[in-house]
């Protein structure tokens, strides 16, 4: 599993945006998928990373025009995250520049195997998940 996951890592990485990073692109895909506006507390919780190290992440997205912090209407000690246009268009760049290594790996493995792995996967990532609580 760790060799997959640095492997697919490497794969995206090499789509991105020149500094870019799989990190910078989960906080982006992560905030269009669920919506503009949430603290870095609550994305950090989400990603399962320290804050810390998302703060490094935010800031460098915001280095790149990618997201802008905005003070937090309702906590006046929080900011909230909104993606930018330009975080929007590498987003959908890096998405499309991904799309033949889909197909090959569709082309490798068929539909029905991945389904069927899918339920196996999800089995070691439950206990794994509860086992850190």
């Amino acid at each position: 599993i760790g060799i997959i996951e640095q492997l697919s890592r490497n794969m995206l990485e090499h789509r991105l945006p020149d500094g870019l990073t799989m990190a910078h692109f989960v906080v982006v895909n992560h905030l269009i998928r669920v919506g503009d506006g949430n603290t870095p507390l609550r994305i950090a919780n989400a990603l399962q990373v320290p804050k810390t190290s998302l703060t490094h992440t935010l800031a460098g997205l915001e280095k790149r025009g990618m997201i802008e912090m905005r003070a937090n209407p309702d906590d006046g000690r929080s900011k909230q995250v909104w993606v930018t246009e330009a975080g929007r268009a590498m987003r959908e760049q890096a998405m499309n520049d991904l799309a033949p290594d889909m197909f090959s790996l569709e082309e490798a493995f068929s539909k029905d195997r991945i389904v069927e792995l899918m339920p196996k996967l999800a089995e070691i990532r439950a206990f794994l998940d509860a086992a850190r609580d």
